[in-house]
């Protein structure tokens, strides 16, 4: 298996942790779409130029975040279960992922856009908007963290994949540490070895980017 992605991608980091949580063995193909030479080599193994993208071992692609962390959890055996077996319990997992993606993570990159804009042209009303949809999200996330050790029970799911990459944007960007049950989640998965190696990666190449330079480890 083959994955291209950029370790400072949200959805990349996604499923850099979901391969690591089940135990993958799969060649990692860091792409910088902002060249122009991989972004041209890649739209020619997949013209939709989306990132992250898993190549199998026959020569197919999977794209999408969710799609490829099912994938995996349909075709590799070992490692952790990401989508509980429990019908019930999946259909929780795919709601929170959803909820995730589109009101966590997604609103995240809005207010990075903001943020990466000089003050003079940013939407003061438009970031704070974001803001408090973000912060009445997490709020629900902390409720449902009250009563159990990971977002969907005591299992790591797909769920947690798609919230964990979020968690260090989102308090570096607002004030959350009155969301007590996020906090401790907050500090028990920095201590997961898949999401250690995630963070890992994302350090360095963010190193990388400020300096120009690549680090050697």
């Amino acid at each position: 298996m083959e994955l291209f992605y950029h370790p400072l991608s949200r959805y990349s980091q996604k499923v850099l942790l979901g391969l690591y949580e089940k135990q993958v063995n799969f060649y990692p193909r860091v792409t910088e779409l902002r060249d122009p030479i991989q972004r041209q080599a890649f739209s020619k193994i997949y013209p939709p130029c989306k990132l992250p993208l898993l190549k199998c071992a026959d020569g197919s692609l999977v794209p999408e975040s969710t799609i490829i962390i099912e994938y995996l959890d349909q075709h590799i055996p070992g490692g952790s279960r990401l989508l509980p077996r429990d019908s019930a319990e999946c259909l929780r997992v795919r709601l929170w992922d959803r909820i995730i993606d589109n009101d966590v993570s997604n609103q995240l990159y809005l207010l990075e856009q903001q943020l990466g804009m000089a003050p003079e042209h940013r939407n003061e009303l438009a970031m704070a908007q974001v803001r408090q949809r973000l912060v009445q999200v997490l709020a629900s996330i902390d409720d449902e963290l009250a009563d159990s050790h990971w977002l969907v029970g005591d299992g790591f799911t797909l769920a947690d994949c798609a919230l964990v990459p979020c968690l260090e944007p989102a308090f570096e960007l607002m004030s959350l540490l009155d969301l007590e049950n996020l906090c401790r989640y907050r500090q028990q998965a920095k201590l997961r070895g898949a999401w250690e190696l995630v963070a890992e990666e994302a350090q360095l190449a963010a190193a990388e980017e400020v300096t120009g330079l690549k680090l050697i480890p």
